[in-house]
């Protein structure tokens, strides 16, 4: 079960990795498709930011989305996150391009994907209602799995998570 207390310690661990990633640049743990040393990176990308503008448009919609997560699917928060981080990871090292992917963006496309999944899935009121309200606060993220001329973003995290947020919420799925 996610609690308030965890959520709250994640986002700290991302600004503690964040400042140690300023004093230490040299260090990449970020996921580098197809390299041994890039799988790593399943884990500590989410850990892991480009600057300063990077952690803080990641903090507040991942800070959001935990927090819907935790409060109305407590036995399911933790299969999320751990699936959206590991399968979306995986589907980056499988298949991203060649670059350093960085970020905890994937999670918040995973979290989404899942929260506006799942209502349609369970097709209750609340879920449906927490669906439509993610899709009203977070509709545009879909922008964001498309690929970009912007080379530094990861449409790969971003799709992959999301396509690992869907999964969960099939695999989760509450029996009707």
């Amino acid at each position: 079960m996610i609690t308030n207390k965890l959520i709250i310690q994640f986002i700290i661990s991302i600004y503690v990795f964040f400042t140690i990633s300023i004093f230490f640049p040299s260090i990449n743990l970020g996921i580098v498709p197809r390299t041994t040393k890039g799988l790593i990176g399943i884990i500590t990308s989410p850990f892991l930011h480009g600057g300063f503008r990077h952690i803080i448009s990641n903090t507040v919609p991942l800070v959001v989305l935990l927090f819907i997560l935790s409060y109305f699917y407590p036995q399911k928060a933790l299969s999320v996150i751990l699936f959206t981080v590991i399968v979306g990871g995986m589907l980056v090292w499988a298949f991203g391009r060649n670059a350093n992917h960085i970020g905890a963006s994937g999670l918040i496309y995973g979290l989404a994907a899942f929260l506006i999944t799942n209502g349609f899935i369970e097709q209750k009121f609340v879920p449906l209602l927490i669906s439509v309200g993610v899709i009203v606060l977070y509709g545009g993220l879909i922008w964001g799995i498309l690929p970009s001329m912007r080379s530094y973003i990861s449409w790969e995290g971003h799709l992959f998570g999301a396509i690992a947020g869907v999964a969960a919420s099939f695999l989760l799925k509450t029996k009707l």
